[in-house]
This record gives C-alpha cells, structure tokens and sequence, in this order.
C-alpha cells in the first residue's frame, strides 16, 4: 500500500529539528500560523512524504506523523502498520498555546510573544499531540481532548468521556464506550463498554509482544483490567484484573490459567465473594443490556 500526501511542517528555528507535522485529509498545501512562527522561534513549510509500503519501519518524523494521521483518519488499523523505532525518530515537544516548541526554548517564547498579549499554557511536553489538533473523526464524541493522542483509531459512534484514554496504534473498531484505558495495540469491538478507571494491557506494557482485544458486545467493568483478550459476548465484573497467569476456576471445578481462555466468546470473569477465588461462568451480553443507543447517537 503506497500513499503519498503533502504536509505542514513546524521546525525549530536555530536547530532544523522537525517538532510536528500536520497532513490535512484534502492532500493540499494549507498552511498553519501560530506565535512561535510569528516571533521566529519555529518555521513552517510544507513537504511531501511518501511511504512505499506500510509494512516497512518509517524512517523520519514526518513519516511517523503520516502514519499517525492514517490511524486517526481510519485509512488502517491499530496493528496493520510498522511503527517500529518511531519513539526514536520524534523529538519531545512542548505543545503551548503559542504553538510547538523544543522544551528548552519555552521561557524564550514566552518573552518574545509577551507584546501579544498572550498568556502561554503549556499543554503538555510529549512526542506526540492531542489527536483532536491533527485529526478531528466524524461521529465521534471526546470529552476530554487531553486524552486522546494522535494515532488513536476512533470508529463512527464511539464516545470517550472524561476519563477514558485512547492511546496511539489502538481504538475501536466500531460503535462502542470507553471510560477507561486503550492502551497501544489494542483494539475495541463494536457495542462494546470500558468501564471507568478499567484498563488493558498493551504491547508497550513491560516490553510484551502480545496484542490483546476487546470482542463485540462485551463489558470490562469499572476498575477492572485485562491481560488477555476477551472474545464476543464476555463480562469481567467490577474491580476484577483478570492476568495471563490468573488462576481461573471452570464450571466443572478444574482451574486453568486465563491465557488458555483469551479470546474466547460468552465467558463471564468474576470474583467469588465468598472464598476469593477467580471464576468463570457462561454468559451472554443480555446480562448488562449493552449500549444505551440513545447515549451513542454520535451524528
């Protein structure tokens, strides 16, 4: 798959280094402004990137930003493209309300724009941006711009509130709620609901290679966590972190570690309140009554 695309670029002024890049969807030349260029602290200009094939590993920040808006624009999936040595390539940046810069040069800004009348925030000092300054998804509601980073693959119909977070190479993959944390490589199914303060473990996670998901029409309750993929129709109760280790106990008594049931549809993960002990049990998503339809009205 070869994809060509022209960009605007942000550089530091004295040192060249490439601090963002920006590929509008339309493939034109449009540019950008902010204060930092206005001062002379950044330059802007445009380049044209082209990546032959997105199973190579990129070579350049600017083809780490392109493959990052691929992702936000829904063009590829979380895991369908080579990101490898990206952190290598990206510099880190302090996003301001002035524009991006190098860390080091902030203060510099700050007194350069002061007869502008602008009182600089400093948003965050990361390699990558807020998704919703790059890429803005169609039917999609984010509460919190703050939490979505650039390359987050969000499906038509997905709500991320307040404290749910979306985090590069990962998303949904179709009309779901996500209150908690999708961490890289991971994947959402449609209809589906990450239950506030609940997490999933990613690739990034401990150096790990396996690629965990969520099915369709499953529910990872509050304060809940997963090492292990969940199939269809499956339900991890509230406050539960069901590991690849777990020691989970069958319907017919024997225990099993989790891994053997990643990925398997219609299991329901939950806590023995009496002994402690770790069990599954078959279910169906009826048993939470899945999406409200209303609240994901997203048009």
């Amino acid at each position: 798959m070869g994809i060509k695309r022209v960009g605007h670029r942000y550089s530091d002024a004295e040192t060249g280094v490439t601090l963002d890049c920006w590929f509008p969807r339309s493939n034109q030349k449009l540019r950008r402004s902010c204060l930092a260029d206005k001062v002379e602290l950044v330059r802007g200009d445009f380049v044209e990137v082209e990546i032959e094939a997105l199973s190579e590993a990129p070579r350049s920040a600017e083809d780490v930003y392109l493959r990052l808006h691929l992702l936000s624009e829904c063009t590829v999936r979380p895991n369908e493209l080579n990101l490898d040595g990206m952190f290598a390539l990206l510099s880190n940046v302090a996003w301001t309300t002035a524009g991006p810069v190098l860390p080091a040069r902030v203060d510099e800004l700050r007194s350069r724009i002061a007869a502008e009348y602008h009182h600089l925030i400093v948003l965050g000092i990361d390699k990558f941006p807020r998704m919703v300054d790059y890429v803005v998804p169609c039917g999609v509601r984010i509460a919190d711009g703050d939490r979505v980073r650039l390359g987050a693959h969000l499906s038509p119909g997905t709500t991320v509130m307040h404290e749910g977070f979306v985090n590069f190479n990962a998303g949904s993959l179709g009309e779901c709620m996500i209150e908690g944390r999708v961490t890289p490589g991971v994947v959402v199914g449609g209809k589906s609901d990450v239950g506030a303060g609940s997490s999933i473990m990613g690739i990034l996670s401990g150096g790990g290679k396996q690629v965990n998901a969520i099915g369709q029409r499953c529910l990872l309750g509050a304060n809940a966590g997963i090492g292990i993929s969940l199939g269809d129709d499956s339900i991890v109760e509230a406050g539960l972190y069901v590991t690849a280790g777990t020691k989970v106990t069958l319907p017919d008594g024997s225990v099993v570690a989790a891994r053997t049931l990643s990925g398997k549809p219609g299991l329901l993960f939950r806590r023995n309140s009496q002994t402690g002990a770790v069990e599954v049990l078959p279910t169906d998503s009826g048993r939470w009554g899945t999406l409200n339809a209303s609240l994901h009205n997203n048009a």
